[in-house]
């Protein structure tokens, strides 16, 4: 870890991001970047995390979007501007290809490329009072053609587009209707339904969560691009594997199995 803006903490089977700049709620600098993508490679490594949950310290923002105010040092010249978007690209790519589950749990706002860290995550749970935007057209920014992808995917074309036409913040409830989270809960019981959340999770057989998530990373491809080879390949390895047998065993006994991904 390269910076104490990215705190990484681990609770038995599931593994917890933080990112720590509440002061100026939680936007991204290059050292965050950075230490994102440290962070989610460290929790993959470890080898029996079954979940990670991204959130933002304090109680005012999951990310609102990226630091202005570290530009002028980390984003005035052509080559400072590459190594800061390969940063962002990293952390980006670190996140989308966990094979574990991972969470944003966000409360507050929830801003650009705070909304793009969300939409990185398989599952988005919001508090009431959060907040949703991507300003770009009132800064007059391009946007990258697989970020608008990432968002379409989700929300659908119509709803991206007026994401980005109107550029105007959306509450939690317009979230949920558009897809653009799976659930919207009080914020005094946001960290009790996350930890619900991960709790299910991590008792299931990762063996199937693992192939799950490959299949849909894989479905979301161009079928000329999917790996349906790996796809087959993690679902027989559900069916050899010695948490197929205490699954089925669990079950005729009548108990919770105990899963342990081998």
């Amino acid at each position: 870890m390269t910076t104490d803006r990215i705190i990484c903490t681990r609770e038995g089977a599931v593994g917890q991001i933080v990112f720590n700049n509440p002061d100026r709620h939680n936007a991204m600098s290059l050292d965050m970047w950075r230490g994102g993508a440290a962070a989610i490679r460290e929790l993959c490594d470890a080898g029996d995390v079954r979940a990670i949950v991204l959130t933002g310290a304090g109680d005012k923002a999951f990310v609102a979007g990226a630091d202005i105010s570290k530009f002028g040092e980390e984003r005035d010249s052509q080559a400072a501007i590459d190594e800061y978007n390969a940063a962002v690209r990293g952390f980006q790519e670190a996140l989308t290809h966990t094979p574990m589950p991972t969470i944003a749990k966000i409360g507050g706002y929830c801003i650009g490329g705070g909304l793009a860290i969300a939409l990185c995550c398989d599952i988005r749970i919001a508090t009431e009072d959060s907040r949703f935007a991507v300003p770009a057209a009132k800064l007059g920014l391009g946007y990258a053609a697989n970020g608008i992808e990432r968002l379409m995917q989700i929300v659908g074309p119509s709803f991206a587009m007026e994401i980005f036409y109107t550029a105007r913040q959306f509450d939690a409830g317009e979230a949920l209707t558009m897809g653009l989270v799976n659930r919207v809960v009080p914020r005094a019981e946001l960290t009790e339904y996350c930890d619900g959340y991960t709790t299910r999770i991590s008792q299931n057989a990762p063996l199937t969560i693992r192939a799950v998530k490959t299949a849909v990373t894989e479905n979301l491809k161009a079928p000329s691009d999917r790996d349906t080879a790996l796809c087959d390949a993690q679902v027989a390895a559900c069916f050899t594997s010695q948490d197929y047998i205490e699954g089925r065993t669990a079950f005729m006994e009548k108990r919770k199995p105990q899963f342990t991904g081998a």
